[in-house]
């Protein structure tokens, strides 16, 4: 699949509508995944549909794994943690709430040891300065923590809709590929083969390790070092029961996002790049049966005159541009005046610099100030027509492509959203509710 074909320069596509509204008051619409390359914008895609969301009778949480944190200065909060806490300033009158969060990673990591493993065997994993290590920075595992904390969010049953923006990975697809690439580093050749010594069990394991596996380890210190291995084995020890935990969750949290009530929300910029990795996760759901409800076009460019394109545009700036040389204030103009005061200055009359200069003060003379304003703003009109013009190629690659994906166009914004007003002001658009674009 590509969305490189240039002999798209076609008709408009459309695509069917993303009705967002008829999706958050479905009480059967239990999880809203929002999704997509990194800096799209979907961090205020879930925090504005939470907005509405709670506005409009759900109980939503916000679950966000963005690290710039803007999400908790839009919603009035100092900052977000670990701990779903109160928005205020919802309308509740609908008999909505709304509650945000941000995902701690390591945190979150160690409620799971805490939760999975005996007082003394959990100390033992979070002293391990190799767990110290996997839960801070492991590949994965915040895409995986953030489906254990979804997991544990949606068993609490405290909310009727969680909404959850995914992690600024270099891949859209890194959320879906994590539990499987965590799962299989923990059923790996690697850790088995260090698990063995640990599962003989005290003086008969050391034996073993001594007699059996002494080549082996010994190369293994090598390349790892004496400490790094002792701790990996210490902690494999200490982990072994958990292990089959951690792939039960996933595979249970996995087919949560099957289930009928997740919603899969792609978020896309007019961008080439961007549109093409919204392509790759659109069939990518297709093929794990995951419920795509449609995508997000965030930062679409219009504006109030289309019907005056780029070229028309552009003659009609050039038209006022064009010096009038016979005419100023109903008399002529004086060129000759204007190479005097060259020569006054100093300057030869007959240099390309004084003819140069004569012209320039001519063309002043000779162009109204309103009329250059004019000018001015049918120049930046037309390079706006040829970012929409650029836009709706992109656009219509990816329409041709997937013609069945519902979608939305949210329009840029001359600044950014920083408060609740701005998160409804999007949330509308998203309903369909469309201003004019900045």
């Amino acid at each position: 699949m590509s969305l490189e074909n240039p002999a798209l320069e076609s008709p408009v596509l459309e695509s069917p509508v993303l009705e967002i509204d008829p999706l958050l008051d479905d009480p059967r619409t239990r999880i809203i995944v929002c999704c997509g390359s990194g800096g799209v914008g979907k961090t205020t895609t879930a925090a504005a549909l939470g907005v509405r969301a709670a506005e409009r009778g759900r109980k939503a949480v916000v679950l966000t794994i963005d690290p710039a944190r803007r999400l908790a200065q839009s919603m009035g909060l100092n900052e977000l943690d670990n701990t779903p806490r109160p928005v205020v300033g919802i309308d509740e009158s609908a008999g909505g709430t709304l509650h945000a969060m941000m995902l701690d990673m390591k945190r979150t990591f160690d409620e799971v040891v805490l939760q999975h493993s005996d007082p003394e065997r959990a100390r033992a994993i979070l002293d391990n300065p190799f767990y110290q290590s996997l839960s801070a920075g492991f590949a994965g595992t915040q895409e995986y923590m953030a489906m254990e904390k979804l997991g544990q969010l949606r068993a609490l049953d405290a909310w009727d809709l969680i909404i959850v923006d995914t992690p600024p990975s270099r891949s859209a697809l890194d959320f879906l590929d994590a539990p499987q690439r965590l799962g299989s580093f923990l059923d790996g050749r690697f850790i088995k083969l260090l698990m063995a010594p640990a599962k003989v069990g005290g003086r008969a394991g050391m034996k073993f390790l001594n007699v059996g596996m002494s080549m082996m380890t010994g190369a293994l210190s090598k390349v790892m070092g004496a400490h790094l291995l002792r701790d990996v084995q210490t902690f494999i020890a200490a982990m072994d029961t958990m292990f089959g935990g951690f792939r039960k969750r996933a595979d249970a949290t996995y087919k949560l996002l099957q289930a009928p009530g997740t919603a899969f929300l792609v978020v896309a910029a007019p961008e080439r790049d961007a549109l093409r990795e919204a392509a790759y996760f659109v069939e990518r759901l297709a093929a794990e049966d995951m419920p795509l409800a449609g995508l997000v076009l965030n930062r679409v460019h219009g504006s109030g005159a289309p019907q005056l394109t780029a070229e028309r545009a552009l003659a009609a700036a050039q038209a006022l541009e064009e010096p009038r040389e016979n005419l100023v204030d109903g008399g002529i103009v004086d060129r000759d005046a204007g190479k005097a005061d060259s020569r006054n200055n100093g300057t030869d009359p007959a240099s390309p610099a004084a003819q140069e200069a004569a012209d320039d003060l001519t063309i002043d003379m000779t162009i109204p100030p309103e009329q250059r304003l004019a000018a001015g703003l049918l120049r930046l009109h037309a390079e706006r027509m040829r970012v929409v013009a650029h836009e709706r190629r992109t656009r219509d690659r990816f329409v041709s492509v997937h013609p069945e994906v519902p979608m939305v166009d949210v329009a840029a914004l001359a600044g950014d959203v920083h408060d609740l007003d701005g998160l409804r002001s999007i949330g509308g658009q998203l309903a369909g509710d469309h201003p004019a674009a900045a």
